[in-house]
């Protein structure tokens, strides 16, 4: 009996996840029948409405209140009530990841808006291998989408979701609708150090805790960030580039390429991977800055007991005195 337990016990999780499988179909032909802006509507307001009971809150206005010690609480609970919305809307928008990318560049007026499409184009084109670093802002799937649509051979490096249902729905939508997919697990590795050796583009997600990270501030304090970029841009010698979403009013997005970073080198001459990823989590920063209310702030960022403790130096013996005769 304890034997059947402790099984019970280990798949439970997975079996309740599978369980939701066809709720979350269902939702999603829900938000498919209701077209894209009515979807992203109700979503926002779904997630608005349920967000602030949920334990998750706690975590995002801690995290808000952290980070702007200056905003008064009305302001800490309106930023956390549009990064509820945010994310209501990117869910309900999974639905029509085929069809939400709409750029046109003649120029006419459509959902989505890239600024510096030269920068694409010149990424694109240059043939040289690169990497792309983005974080979880608005709409954080469209970057790849575009990569995809402008030709531009792109990885995006992703973490599956812990639901089983979520996991496989939204890998069957980035299947269709993005480049390569690699998913962020033991001995990926391998297969990302292949895809810049071939000459191709790699994107990443940088704003999450990383257990086996490197010690970078953000908003002013030490966080765990995923070290993968900048070893990859040590060892290849290739550019770096941000990219990120903006969220507009009328259902519409802006998308952004960054000129490629100038990153510190250590006293080798070599790329330095710390101060790399230093140097991409202050332009992430700024950006959640400029728009706080689209960034995912129900996410652990900041976890101080799993920060890597001081090294303390041992202190030599002390010379016992030599005796006075």
């Amino acid at each position: 009996m304890l034997r059947l337990a402790l099984i019970l016990q280990r798949h439970l999780p997975r079996m309740a996840g599978l369980a939701t499988i066809p709720l979350i179909r269902g939702l999603f032909l829900l938000a498919r029948a209701l077209g894209a802006d009515r979807a992203s509507d109700t979503g926002g307001w779904l997630a608005r409405t349920v967000g602030p009971w949920l334990p998750s809150h706690k975590i995002a206005v801690a995290n808000i209140r952290a980070a702007f010690p200056d905003l008064d609480e009305a302001g800490v609970q309106r930023i956390a009530r549009e990064a509820w919305d945010n994310l209501g809307r990117t869910g309900a928008e999974y639905a029509h990841l085929d069809t939400l990318f709409d750029f046109d560049p003649e120029g006419s007026e459509k959902r989505v808006s890239v600024h510096g499409i030269e920068q694409f184009l010149a990424v694109r084109d240059d043939g040289k291998p690169g990497l792309l670093f983005s974080a979880h802002l608005a709409n954080w799937e469209l970057p790849a989408i575009c990569a995809e649509k402008f030709g531009l051979e792109t990885t995006a490096v992703f973490r599956p979701p812990n639901n089983p249902a979520a996991a496989q729905l939204v890998a069957e939508v980035r299947r269709k609708t993005m480049g390569g997919l690699a998913a962020s697990q033991p001995g990926a590795v391998f297969a990302m150090q292949g895809v810049i050796e071939r000459g191709g583009h790699l994107g990443q997600l940088i704003d999450q805790h990383f257990t086996r990270g490197v010690v970078v501030e953000f908003f002013g304090r030490p966080v765990l960030a995923n070290p993968l970029l900048g070893k990859l841009v040590r060892h290849h010698e290739c550019p770096v580039h941000g990219a990120r979403v903006v969220r507009r009013p009328g259902g519409r997005f802006m998308l952004e390429l960054t000129p490629a970073l100038d990153l510190p080198r250590d006293a080798s001459g070599q790329i330095d991977v710390q101060g790399a990823m230093q140097a991409m989590t202050s332009v992430v920063e700024g950006w959640v800055r400029e728009n706080p209310g689209q960034w995912l702030w129900m996410h652990r960022r900041w976890r101080p007991n799993m920060l890597p403790k001081p090294k303390t130096v041992a202190q030599p013996a002390p010379v016992p005195a030599e005796p006075v005769s």
